[in-house]
């Protein structure tokens, strides 16, 4: 497949535009010729140096990963940057690029990966971030206990790592709101929801007063580890185009 193809493909699929002004990536194709072949691709979280690497073992065109190389603008190339870039170029390989889309998808992303892999039904969208949203909730169709659900969740890639939980809310949760990641600061619209669990990545220290005080459970369950799901269905979807396509796995533990 023809790469502006693939990637005006995967842009529209993805709904990338709608996140434009709110997204400090630049999602899309971040790195590549104008012009290009598809025809083997991989998928990661993150655009590192190992995923790099990886790609360039596989001999593969194209590289989709969650995490990019940019944020909020480059201004000079150099140090990491430049190694990522010029391994790339060296190898040809094209990077592509879906952050906040990818998180908000309702049936692709990384949010709604994670509801289905809790079994949740009554789905909707959750995670307001300006015109869009990055999340989604859902209920429990059998109920999970607190320590059931830290269960589940451990079986995650969390590289080793337990998922953390601030147990402050009902022994008993049906209801669960998600943001995959760095998904914090919407406890606030979870709560406001009366979500009986919020589930995301990794807190920040006013996190535990904040659900202590609101009486709701917040499980930290790893940023990589809630952001597998999204590449992954990428992944099978590339597939199902044309493209062979192989998933690389860098869990970080965090």
């Amino acid at each position: 497949m023809q790469l502006p193809a693939l990637t005006d493909r995967l842009d529209d699929r993805l709904d990338t535009d709608a996140y434009a002004d709110v997204d400090a990536s630049p999602n899309g194709l971040q790195v590549g010729p104008e012009t290009g072949t598809v025809d083997r691709a991989a998928v990661a979280v993150d655009a590192a140096g190992a995923t790099i690497a990886d790609a360039a073992d596989a001999d593969v065109d194209l590289l989709v990963t969650h995490h990019g190389l940019v944020w909020g603008g480059l201004d000079r190339v150099t140090g990491r940057d430049y190694d990522s870039i010029a391994a790339l170029a060296e190898h040809d390989i094209a990077l592509y690029v879906s952050h906040l889309p990818l998180d908000g998808h309702q049936s692709l992303g990384n949010a709604a990966g994670l509801a289905d892999y809790l079994g949740l039904d009554d789905r909707e969208p959750f995670g307001t971030l300006g015109p869009v949203t990055i999340g989604q909730r859902g209920r429990a169709t059998d109920p999970y206990t607190v320590s059931e659900l830290r269960s589940e969740l451990a079986g995650l890639d969390t590289g080793g790592r337990e998922p953390q939980v601030l147990d402050f809310g009902p022994e008993t949760i049906s209801d669960v709101a998600i943001v995959t990641g760095s998904g914090v600061d919407w406890l606030d619209e979870a709560v406001a929801a009366d979500a009986d669990a919020f589930v995301t990545g990794e807190g920040k220290q006013q996190v535990y007063h904040e659900a202590r005080e609101a009486g709701i459970n917040v499980f930290l369950a790893g940023h990589y580890a809630t952001e597998t799901f999204g590449v992954e269905r990428l992944g099978e979807l590339l597939s199902e185009w044309g493209v062979e396509t192989t998933t690389l796995s860098h869990p970080t533990g965090l």
